[in-house]
C-alpha cells in the first residue's frame, strides 16, 4: 500500500515508518520538523536500506499539500502530525487548536479532493479522562480532558466519526495509545524531546546520561501500591507494529474502528525507575514533588479487542523497554 505518514520524523512516526517499510509498504513522509529532525530520514534509510520520500511542509499549507497529493497519490494516511506538549498547550491553546485541528481539517479536505478516504489516526488514552473503569476498554465513555492537547485528540476523533456518518466511503481507524517508551533495538532512532522532557522515560535517560541531575516524581500519595501514578507503558516498536496491523481496517467498507494499544499491565513511576536502574546499572536520584493538576492515579488498557480483530499483541516487556531506551540515549547523548 502507498502510505503517507504525517509527522513521520517524530518519535512514534519514525518507528512506524520503519515497520511499514520492512513490511513492504511504499512510504511517503510529511513533517514540518517543528519537533523533529531531518536526520531521522537518513537514520530510517540506514535501518531499512532505503531512504523514504520526504516532504518538509506544514499541513496547514493547502497549496503545498495539494502538490504532494498530485505527485505521490497516496492510498492511505497514517496521521501523527501535531503539537503534543501538555504544559505548552495550556499556555498556548490557540496555537494547539490551530495547528492540530486546523492542520487535520486541511489534510482531510485534501484527502477528500483526491478520493483518498482511508486514515489511521494517532489518538491517545487521554480521551478517556479519569476512566470510568480500569482496565479501559474501547466502549469506556470518553471523559473530560484536562488540557487543550487532550481536547485536540478528542475533537479530531469526533471530526473523523462525523465524516464516517456523513460519507460511508471513509474508512477510519482510531488508535488510542497509552504510554510509549523504548526505542529501535539498533539504537539508531528514539525519543528526542526538545528542552526538558515532558515524558517519564526520556527524563530518566537524561538523568542517567548526566544531562539532568535528578528526576522529579509528581506525587506519592495516590491510591497505588507505592503512592506514585500507575500507567500502561508500551514499547514504541510494538506500537508501530499496531499501525501496520491496523491497515487491514482500511479495506473498502470497513467504516470506523477504534482500538486501544497497550500491554494491559500497569507500572508505577517508581516501578519504572527500579526497572531502568536494573537494566542500565545506573542509579537514578529522584525528588518527590507536588502532584500535577489533572493527573490521575491509575490507567491501563484492556488491549484484547486489538488482539482479537487485528491479531496484534504487545511482545516486549518492561525489561526490553528500559534496555532499548538506555541504548538509544547512550548511543545518542545529544539526540540527533
Amino acid at each position: 500500500m502507498r502510505i503517507l505518514v504525517t509527522g513521520g520524523t517524530g518519535y512514534i512516526g519514525s518507528h512506524t515508518v520503519v515497520e511499514l517499510m520492512e513490511a513492504g509498504h511504499d512510504v511517503i513522509i510529511l513533517d514540518n520538523l517543528s519537533n523533529s529532525n531531518e536526520a531521522v530520514v537518513d537514520r530510517i534509510g540506514k535501518i531499512t536500506g532505503s531512504r523514504p520520500v520526504f516532504y518538509n511542509l506544514d499541513m496547514r499549507d493547502g497549496e503545498a499539500l495539494t502538490k504532494l497529493f498530485e505527485n505521490e497519490r497516496p492510498e492511505g494516511i497514517i496521521h501523527f502530525a501535531g503539537l503534543k506538549a501538555v504544559g505548552e498547550s495550556v499556555a498556548k491553546p490557540l496555537m494547539y487548536y490551530d495547528n492540530n485541528i486546523g492542520g487535520t481539517v486541511n489534510l482531510l479536505k485534501t484527502m477528500e479532493k483526491f478520493g483518498c478516504k482511508n486514515i489511521i489516526f494517532s489518538s491517545s488514552a487521554t480521551v478517556y479522562g479519569d476512566p470510568e473503569h480500569v482496565p479501559v476498554t474501547e466502549d469506556c465513555p470518553k471523559g473530560s480532558c484536562t488540557n487543550p492537547y487532550g481536547w485536540t485528540k478528542s475533537m479530531i476523533e469526533q471530526i473523523l466519526m462525523d465524516l464516517c456518518i456523513a460519507d460511508k466511503e471513509w474508512n477510519v481507524v482510531l488508535l488510542r495509545y497509552f504510554n510509549p517508551i523504548g526505542a529501535h533495538r539498533s539504537g539508531t532512532i528514539g525519543e528526542n524531546p526538545n528542552g526538558i522532557p515532558n515524558n517519564l522515560m526520556p527524563y530518566i535517560t537524561q538523568v542517567a546520561v548526566g544531562k539532568l541531575d535528578h528526576l522529579n516524581v509528581f506525587g506519592n500519595g495516590y491510591d497505588t501500591h507505592d503512592g506514585t501514578g500507575v500507567r500502561d507503558y508500551i514499547h514504541v516498536v510494538d506500537l508501530a507494529k499496531g499501525h501496520v496491523k491496523a491497515l487491514v481496517k482500511l479495506a473498502p467498507g470497513s467504516g470506523l474502528n477504534i482500538y486501544n494499544l497497550g500491554t494491559g499491565k500497569g507500572y508505577s513511576v517508581l516501578d519504572i525507575v527500579k526497572n531502568f536502574e536494573e537494566a542500565s546499572g545506573v542509579n537514578i536520584p529522584y525528588e518527590i514533588k507536588e502532584p500535577r493538576a489533572g493527573d490521575i492515579a491509575t490507567i491501563y488498557a484492556d488491549p484484547s479487542k486489538a488482539e482479537k480483530e487485528l491479531g496484534w499483541k504487545a511482545e516486549f516487556g518492561i525489561k526490553e523497554m528500559c534496555e532499548d531506551s538506555w541504548r538509544w540515549q547512550k548511543m545518542n547523548p545529544n539526540g540527533y
